[in-house]
């Protein structure tokens, strides 16, 4: 055996074992899952496929041990290791198959990913052993085996509910959000140019720059006061639909269920809007094309939505380089997740947008 392990029937074995759960990987990714819930218990899903995953876990360990040191496995070994990381793996994938829509498309497209994290872990971890030479541990066989170990343990973590699975979308979308807002507000902190450091270190030994178009004006900085309470407004109204959703969210009902998932639809757009927004207050700033439509959505501030989708409306119009889309999040009014508490909340934000919006309307206004 060559070594760069090009030839011999170990390599052949192992490539075979790559192929075919590289298959198994895209199926996963693209496949539908199993309708007939019949007989479908949740905990029992989560049971067995919690060891279907250690199995993987294990069967990972053993092969990388294998071909890491003397003696390497017999040709016949060979195959009988292959054949035994195959069948778990096709155990483990059947399983997730088990996990019908139904129970929430958040909830499973969030166990999809973490399964195909761990079939590309293994692929990756093949790879390694193929291409490296046999009866070594490298640093880059390691890594990958502690990769796969890794997307195995996170299964002890995922949501087991679309509740869950709801909670866990928002609260990236909070994070990012908040990332955002920080952003801005260190921005505006600097008395100097926010790009000065970049600009200058790509024209070497250019003459100080006058250019205020890299520099905020007065007039810029007052807009941007309101569009950070707009920015505001919106990490405010997720972390309150963290609160209703973890107090009221039902996961007993197909409608209870289909309403979480379109809560998590429509939280997901709401980070790309602000970060639209955040790249929209840098300089230089464009009010002309923001101000022929923001009264569209003032004049909708009334309609019978929750502010939130004032809020992404806005986001959308913000930006110049994204087509208008219109993400109505009234849903969650209509849901069951909004309550009579909740009302007083949505009241509040829905003020808070209107002040913010008609403020940054005039002040853009002002600058034209």
């Amino acid at each position: 055996m060559s070594a760069q392990n090009s030839d011999g029937d170990l390599c052949v074995t192992l490539r075979n074992l790559l192929n075919s759960i590289q298959c198994i990987k895209d199926k996963v990714r693209d496949g539908e899952s199993n309708e007939d819930e019949a007989e479908f218990n949740l905990s029992n899903f989560w049971e067995t496929l919690n060891q279907a995953v250690k199995a993987v876990s294990q069967e990972a360990t053993k092969v990388s041990l294998a071909y890491s040191r003397p003696p390497l496995p017999s040709p016949q070994d060979g195959e009988k290791i292959s054949d035994s990381i195959l069948k778990s793996v096709l155990a483990f994938s059947t399983i997730y198959y088990w996990l019908p829509k139904s129970q929430g498309v958040t909830l499973r497209r969030q166990v999809r990913d973490a399964t195909v994290d761990v079939l590309e872990g293994l692929t990756q971890l093949l790879d390694v052993i193929i291409s490296t030479p046999l009866e070594s541990l490298s640093q880059d066989q390691l890594t990958s085996t502690g990769t796969v170990w890794s997307a195995c343990d996170r299964f002890e973590s995922l949501p087991k509910d679309n509740k869950a699975a709801l909670l866990v979308v928002i609260s990236g979308e909070v994070g990012v959000i908040k990332d955002a807002i920080e952003e801005i507000e260190e921005a505006l902190s600097e008395a100097q140019d926010p790009f000065g450091d970049i600009l200058d270190d790509v024209i070497e030994g250019a003459e100080p720059r006058g250019n205020q178009d890299t520099y905020w004006s007065e007039q810029d900085r007052r807009v941007i006061g309101p569009c950070q309470g707009l920015m505001k407004a919106a990490a405010a109204c997720l972390r309150k639909l963290t609160s209703a959703v973890r107090s009221n969210a039902d996961v007993t009902s197909a409608q209870s269920l289909a309403q979480l998932d379109d809560l998590a639809d429509i939280s997901k757009d709401i980070s790309p809007r602000v970060d639209d927004l955040a790249l929209c207050l840098y300089p230089p700033m464009d009010y002309s094309g923001v101000e022929e439509n923001v009264p569209l959505c003032v004049n909708r501030s009334n309609d019978d939505c929750c502010k939130c989708t004032i809020i992404l409306y806005l986001f959308v119009l913000l930006s110049p380089h994204i087509v208008l889309l219109f993400l109505c999040f009234c849903v969650f009014r209509s849901s069951h997740v909004c309550g009579e508490a909740e009302l007083t909340w949505v009241q509040f934000l829905d003020n808070a947008v209107d002040h913010n919006l008609q403020k940054a309307r005039d002040l853009m206004h002002q600058g034209t």
